[in-house]
């Protein structure tokens, strides 16, 4: 029998159906979803049709993770350390600098998320100690001085992450999912971290070359689901998972649009979900902008469109114009 695959409708509005329910407890309703099948029609069904289990997942109110209430979208700020990040590459290189811009970013985010090896295509895999060097003093700097915002290493490397957790870091940003690092399940399990799992294909000197899928939604769906179970299997609690789809990172542009339009199925998984595309290359594309760093109008049409579609936690490195634009997104949802 084939897999059935349930994505839900989020409403524009709510009074349209005294049936309708919550999305993952937080600021969308729905009373109608999705039924997907690989190599046939989508078909729209009531909730009725759908069997409870998978509703009990849609619905259930995402716990409180690393510290942030999930029943409201979160803003996650970069922060790269790197020489080498596509959009602001050496500009926060130097430890000061970093530590200056964290503390802005702070003011203005939910969550800050720190890494010191670009995973842009193309690039080089770093030793972790050089990775180790760039992150772990900006950590434990920004916690000596009081700064209680929730932090995320962005490393797919175990020693890494262990090093950050060890200075203050709250979340594990893993961009492979595990699968470069076969040790982050147990760091993740024994630590009570949290825990993103983000997918992708190859690795960033290969990735647009694996850019091929039969059905880039159902494929992704499956691996995330994949490796959501692996990391359950490995100990690690279910309240701590965080699922990323992985725009950019081996799709094409019609990938990455196809993902953001039906991002609502990765809630069937019962997992919050984050969404990251800021000042990536198809938003340049579809946006006629070749610069990365002037990209912030596009950046913010995807991300406010992936709240739409219920991503709990958005990455991007505007954060001050996100929180703008989603106060103002949130203040309309409501009126």
């Amino acid at each position: 029998m084939s897999k059935i695959y349930w994505r839900a409708i989020p409403l524009n509005d709510p009074a349209r159906s005294e049936g309708a329910q919550k999305i993952a407890g937080g600021w969308l309703w729905f009373d109608r979803v999705e039924k997907l099948t690989r190599g046939a029609a989508p078909g729209i069904v009531p909730l009725s049709e759908v069997p409870a289990d998978v509703l009990a997942q849609i619905t259930a109110p995402r716990p409180d993770l690393a510290g942030l209430n999930l029943s409201a979208p979160r803003v996650m700020a970069i922060l790269n350390t790197t020489p080498d990040s596509f959009s602001d590459g050496g500009k926060f290189s130097e430890r000061e600098e970093a530590i200056s811009r964290a503390r802005a970013l702070a003011a203005v985010s939910d969550i800050l998320d720190i890494g010191g090896e670009s995973t842009r295509p193309g690039a080089d895999l770093i030793a972790r100690g050089e990775e180790i060097a760039r992150t772990k003093p900006v950590i434990a700097a920004l916690r000596h001085e009081g700064l209680t915002i929730p932090i995320s290493i962005d490393t797919r490397k175990s020693h890494v992450a262990d090093a950050a957790l060890e200075a203050g870091a709250d979340l594990i940003n893993d961009v492979t999912a595990m699968e470069f690092d076969p040790a982050m399940a147990s760091l993740a399990a024994s630590s009570q971290a949290a825990l993103c799992l983000m997918h992708m294909r190859g690795t960033p000197e290969t990735m647009n070359g694996e850019a091929v899928y039969d059905d880039v939604l159902l494929d992704v769906y499956d691996y995330l689901e994949a490796r959501r179970d692996a990391a359950l299997a490995a100990g690690v609690r279910p309240d701590r998972i965080l699922l990323d789809p992985g725009i950019g990172f081996a799709k094409t542009a019609e990938h990455n649009l196809a993902l953001t339009a039906r991002l609502s199925l990765f809630h069937t998984l019962g997992c919050p979900i984050l969404y990251g595309a800021s000042r990536k290359r198809f938003v340049g594309t579809i946006g006629q902008e070749p610069v990365a760093a002037e990209r912030l109008g596009g950046s913010l049409a995807v991300h406010l469109a992936a709240v739409a579609q219920g991503a709990q936690v958005i990455r991007v490195h505007d954060a001050a114009q996100m929180t703008q634009a989603l106060r103002l997104w949130q203040a309309i949802a409501t009126a």
